[in-house]
Formats: C-alpha cells, structure tokens, sequence
C-alpha cells in the first residue's frame, strides 16, 4: 500500500471515551453506572447528538421520560468533554509520527459537531489531521455506509487508496463492504505492528 490516506476514528483510538469518568460519583460502583446507562438507552440517545441534534433539546427530551435522572443528562451537557480526557497511551506519537512522513491524515468520528471544539483545545494531537469528519456535521453516523461514502467523496480518494482505523468492528466492516482496507483497533502496538505489516510504518 503505497502513500494512502489514513482515516482515524477518535473516540478510544485516539482519546478514551469513559462514561463512567463522569458519573461514577454519583453511584455506587461501576455495574450501577452501567444500569443507569442500559435503564436510559444512553446509547441510543446519545447518538441523536451524534446525527447533529442539538444537545438542549435532546437533554430536555429525556429528561422528561426520566425525570429522577434529569440533573445526570443536563451534566452530560454541561461537563460532556470529563468523558473524553485521557489519550489512547502512545497515540498521538504515533500520528505525529505519520505527519511528519508525509502521511495524509483524516478523522472520521461519531461525535456532536457542537461539543467537538472543546477536544481541539484539550487534544492538541487533532490539529495534525488534514480533515476533520465529524457525524454531527454530516448526520450520518458509522456504521451506515452512506457514511464512507460521504468521506470518500470529500477526499477525492478511491476506496483503496485509503486505510481506515476503528475500534468498532462494524464499522469497520462497513468500510470494508465498501471497499475501503480497514484495521480494528486495539492498542497502539498492535496498530503498529499492522502498519509494519502494510510498509507505512
């Protein structure tokens, strides 16, 4: 594979998404923050700001189907970077590393366009990417296919003349169902070792 762009997920490739680092103090211990998120669609919800809708009325939307928990979804609003602190351990070399050999580099997150400001000032590491696709903009979110499609056309590429890095096997496998060469993340150096593999590193 000779010179492709490199397409990055964010959220725990590059900076840990944590829930629990925001609620954690509010229950008893890890397995009830785990219940409050099942008992909530968490998830589910979450991925309204994700497709772009605005944080205020989706905290005020289940705020009113769960009102005991009404002051949890407004922190959520409030404190919504404490869930997004920690850097992936060895990461933001490794893409400081692959910038300075040339190496296009695009993100491509599930993530609220709104919030997404505050992780350019905490994770300096992002000002490094050549493009920032984020599904909050685009409202489309991985794994839908539209997606890739989207970011293929906005980079100019063909599918195979990009690589797409992801902790979530389904997206990666909808890249893959596209056409696009994609690894499933799990650290640094295993990313590493597979980038040795393809000749990039």
């Amino acid at each position: 594979m000779t010179q492709p762009a490199l397409i990055f997920d964010f959220g725990n490739v590059l900076v840990h998404w944590n829930l629990h680092a925001l609620y954690g103090r509010f229950f008893p211990n890890p397995q009830a923050v785990e219940a409050f998120l099942r008992e909530v669609n968490f998830l589910q919800w979450n991925s309204r700001m994700d497709r772009g809708q605005p944080f205020a009325v989706c905290v005020a939307d289940i705020a009113r189907s769960y009102p005991q928990y009404a002051q949890l979804f407004h922190l959520y609003d409030e404190r919504w970077a404490d869930t997004l602190r920690e850097a992936v351990p060895g990461m933001a070399e490794m893409v400081a590393q692959l910038k300075q050999a040339g190496y296009a580099l695009h993100l491509l997150s599930n993530i609220t366009a709104e919030k997404f400001p505050q992780m350019i000032e905490a994770h300096p590491v992002l000002n490094l990417f050549d493009s920032r696709i984020l599904s909050g903009r685009v409202g489309l979110i991985k794994p839908d296919p539209r997606i890739f499609i989207h970011t293929l056309n906005q980079l100019g590429r063909s599918p195979e003349a990009c690589l797409f890095i992801d902790d979530n096997a389904a997206n990666v496998e909808s890249a893959r169902g596209v056409g696009i060469p994609s690894i499933l993340f799990q650290s640094a150096g295993q990313l590493e070792s597979e980038l040795i593999k393809l000749g990039i590193l």
